[in-house]
Formats: C-alpha cells, structure tokens, sequence
C-alpha cells in the first residue's frame, strides 16, 4: 500500500507522535475492557447461582415427583403419602422457575453494567483521536494529491501565505508574496514544502509529475 494512503505522517516527529497516540488509546481500551470483563464476573455470579438454584430444584422435584409415584401403589396410605411429595415437588418446580429467573436476568445485567462501565471512558479517549486521525488523513490526502500537479502546488502555496506565520514565510524569501505573483517557481516550491510540512508530509513527498 502507498504511504500516501495510510493515516500517518511521513515525518518523524509527528509520525512517533502519532504511533504513541495510537499505543496510549489501544493500551487505555484494553485497560477498561479488563475492568469490564471483571464486573462482568462478578456480576454472572448472579446468573451461575440462580443457574445452580435451577438445576438443585428440578433435581429435587423430579425426585420428589417420582416418590410421589411410587407412594401411590402403597395400599391404603398411597394417596395420603403420595398427596404430600406432589405438592413438595411443584414448589421445588416453582424455585427451579425462580432460579431461571435469576439465571436470565443476571446474565442481562452482568452485560448492561459492564457495557455501561466501560462504554464512556472508551469513548471519551476513542472518538477524539478517531476524530483527529481522521481529519489529519482527509488532509494529508488533499494536500499530496494538490502537490501532484502544478497549478495544486501553486494552491498550495498560496495557502501556506495565508495560513502559516510570518517569521516562517519569511525564512523562505525575503519576498514571498511577490515570488508566488511572479510565478518564481523556486518560491512556489519551497512554499508548498511549508505548506505540506505543516499537514504532517515530508518535503518531496507526493506522486512524481
């Protein structure tokens, strides 16, 4: 791929600045997506009781279902004794519901507080450097794809007079203003080197005419 493509900038100082930009919000998310991980933890302990409760009262009332059975065949007593362990069996099915219950609805909120955890400091460091990074490349693009023709390396200078500060633009000519209205191309040049330093480029970089 062309570095004229990739999101960073062809000199080294701000491309160091940039790649430790990258480094401190890529370590940041993943610092907080561990914090994340553990509410979430703590929080599906909830779900793992409710879960256990659930498998404890079924067990309980399937046994309890099938003594009851059992009971019935007792000559006489059957029915006094089997009467009893169906009742005991539906409440344990009963549990076994609010187990599921509490299951369902600690694994929803194990989610919902770990995203909430986690979403705002995330964001807070993600979208202004995504922002940034983004602007930077739409420039960068703009700008090397204007050094690439004449009349865009005049643009180009003509920006660097209005934009950048006077000491600079004086360091380059003792006359720039007049150098880029008489199409000096050497003053033309060494403006849209100002111009593209300024947008993170390196001075000669960009597509050979």
């Amino acid at each position: 791929m062309r570095t004229r493509f990739l999101p960073y900038s062809t000199r080294p100082g701000r491309l160091a600045a940039q790649v430790f930009s990258d480094f401190a919000v890529a370590l940041w998310t993943g610092i907080w997506l561990l914090v994340g991980l553990a509410v979430y933890d703590a929080i599906s302990t909830i779900a793992e009781a409710g879960r256990q409760v659930q498998t404890g009262a079924q067990g309980i009332a399937g046994s309890l279902a099938s003594a009851g059975h059992d009971a019935g065949h007792i000559p006489l007593l059957g029915d006094a004794i089997s009467q009893p362990l169906a009742s005991a069996s539906e409440a344990a099915l009963e549990i076994a519901g609010a187990g599921h219950t509490l299951d369902t609805t600690g694994s929803w909120l194990a989610v919902l507080l770990a995203m909430a955890v986690i979403a705002l400091p995330i964001l807070i460091a993600v979208l202004p450097w995504l922002f940034l990074r983004l602007r930077f490349f739409r420039r960068k693009l703009t700008v090397t794809a204007l050094a690439a023709t004449p009349a865009g390396e005049q643009l180009l200078a003509l920006r660097a007079l209005a934009n950048r500060p006077p000491r600079r633009l004086a360091a380059l000519s003792p006359d720039p203003v007049g150098g880029w209205r008489r199409e000096d191309p050497v003053t033309i040049r060494a403006l849209a080197a100002l111009e593209l330093r300024s947008a993170g480029i390196a001075a000669g970089f960009g597509p050979a005419r």
